[in-house]
């Protein structure tokens, strides 16, 4: 086998077309390994770990389109010839005949009842389309990230002015009038409001809710940054009012990472001006306490909740729905297995796609393991990872966050970079538990188990082969509505051998339980 560079200066391709055209390098006969991403130093780093690295690739700039194929050195010349091919071919989009604007103008002149704009563009153009949809009357789900601070704080400053929501930048995820958008899951509507600063946090949440026979009123997102002291959570303010002025909205949950101390108290003085039950989850916040204008009312009809899962419980039980009380902090309901660990195994592995449940799982762990838990994304930055390439003693990974996702898919649509590294963990001879999330919905990947699955049982048979045992935890965010269907993703995960449990906070329990004190 030889390995083959070409690179494509200047050359931009959306991650969806990439990722596409990898997947039919991939399953050419005569290639072993091939990647297609545009050349940024966690690309590279990734390039290097999958032994695809070459000094073409490693002088490439960020802006350069990567393409590394492992294969038979006497097929490579055609190999690449196909690259351009499926390159070409991802860049026609077929309409079938109908019409579809190509400019917000259009789509506006084509529905003058429209009153929401989607926009996911490269950040640099995602401020303008925003203001242009804004300026139009439309409220705005700004899928987009990379936009600069200074233009969130205008546009939500403009929007909270006009009576306008103005979701994002980098808000994945909310639920309208029963309408999924971004990623999104398909749940009953009912008496629930949720805003939330965290997409996949609101997923869980209104999923679990679901589980437990409620459904949801509105689902608003804010973008992560919402919360910070500069732009002085705006977005959450805007969506909690109009939760609370929501006829159809009998008990509202919050959903965030902890804001600043100024900004906390906006959002509990605004819970003050209604009468609502509400949920309030700053995920691992242990110092929230109330106003004087919440005082009486702080443990009845306003409560903290520690994790997703809690604030989903209480969120029901706010809404009128009569559940079964919580389990005590602590408490593990799965019956751990009797695994065969080697005594080098002693840490956990958490490879993540949603950034929120990534938190959730730190949050479970603080509290649970002696030694601390590295991440690229960690509570407190004296745990930050040094190399998020490497794990190094406990370590939660969060695949969405943007070192993964530039000029690739986000881990939601794509398996490749966790199998990967599902594979880098099992091999890893300080490896005892793998912990993943799966999350559906629209925009999700179409069957993710499907790919999983076969992942998870090669990964435990290579730990296996060199002594010991790998447990694998996971949780699945999703109904048996969405696309993927809830119990299909489960029953393939279980069949490979994965614990699955009814949460990602249950799931984080679990293995922290099984590597105990190891």
């Amino acid at each position: 086998m030889a390995i083959k560079t070409l690179i494509k200066r200047s050359e931009y391709h959306d991650s969806v077309s990439l990722m596409l055209v990898a997947r039919e390098l991939t399953q050419m006969a005569q290639v072993e390994d091939a990647s297609v991403v545009m050349a940024t130093e966690a690309n590279k780093g990734l390039l290097k770990n999958a032994g695809l690295l070459t000094p073409e690739a490693e002088a490439a700039s960020p802006n350069d389109l990567v393409i590394a194929v492992k294969a038979a050195e006497d097929a490579l010349a055609v190999i690449l010839e196909e690259v351009e091919r499926l390159l070409q071919a991802k860049q026609t989009v077929v309409m079938g005949g109908e019409f579809r604007p190509k400019t917000l103008n259009g789509a506006v002149k084509a529905d003058a009842e429209a009153n929401l704009a989607v926009i996911s563009v490269a950040g640099r153009y995602a401020a303008a389309e925003a203001w242009d949809a804004l300026l139009r009357g439309l409220h705005v789900l700004l899928f987009s990230d990379n936009v600069s601070l200074e233009d969130e704080i205008a546009l939500k400053q403009y929007a909270v002015e006009h009576g306008l929501l103005m979701m994002g930048p980098g808000a994945g995820t909310a639920i309208l009038n029963g309408v999924a958008l971004g990623f999104a899951n398909v749940v009953p509507q009912g008496p629930v409001g949720i805003v939330a600063a965290a997409g996949t946090g609101l997923q869980e949440v209104s999923c679990l809710l679901a589980k437990y026979g409620v459904g949801l009123s509105q689902g608003i997102g804010t973008g992560g940054r919402d919360l910070k002291e500069a732009v002085g959570g705006l977005m959450m303010l805007a969506g909690l009012k109009a939760l609370q002025e929501d006829p159809h909205t009998a008990g509202i949950v919050v959903v965030s990472k902890p804001p600043s101390a100024a900004v906390t108290r906006k959002i509990l003085e605004q819970i003050a001006l209604a009468d609502k039950p509400t949920v309030v989850c700053f995920l691992g916040s242990d110092t929230l306490l109330p106003p004087d204008s919440l005082a009486a009312r702080w443990g009845k009809t306003v409560q903290a909740a520690h994790t997703l899962e809690e604030a989903a419980r209480l969120g029901a039980q706010a809404a009128g729905s009569s559940l079964i009380k919580l389990p005590q902090t602590g408490q593990v309901l799965e019956v751990l297995p009797k695994v065969r660990f080697a005594p080098e195994q002693r840490y956990l592995r958490g490879l993540f796609s949603g950034g929120t449940l990534c938190y959730e799982a730190q949050v479970i762990w603080r509290d649970r393991l002696k030694t601390p838990v590295l991440s690229n994304a960690p509570l407190e930055a004296v745990n930050q990872l040094p190399d998020s390439l490497h794990s190094q003693g406990h370590t939660a990974i969060d695949l969405g966050e943007e070192e993964f996702t530039v000029g690739r898919p986000h881990p939601m649509i794509d398996n490749d970079l966790r199998i990967r590294r599902l594979m880098q963990e099992a091999t890893d001879t300080e490896t005892a538990v793998i912990m993943l999330d799966v999350v559906l919905g629209y925009g999700a990947h179409p069957d993710p188990a499907a790919e999983l699955a076969p992942a998870i049982q090669q990964a435990r048979a290579l730990r296996q082969a060199a002594g010991g045992e790998l447990a694998v935890a996971a949780s699945v965010t999703g109904t048996d509505d969405d696309p993927q269907k809830l119990s299909r993703q489960i029953h393939l995960l279980e069949q490979a051998g994965a614990v699955v449990c009814e949460s990602n906070a249950a799931a984080a329990r679990w293995a922290g339980a099984a590597v105990g004190d190891r």
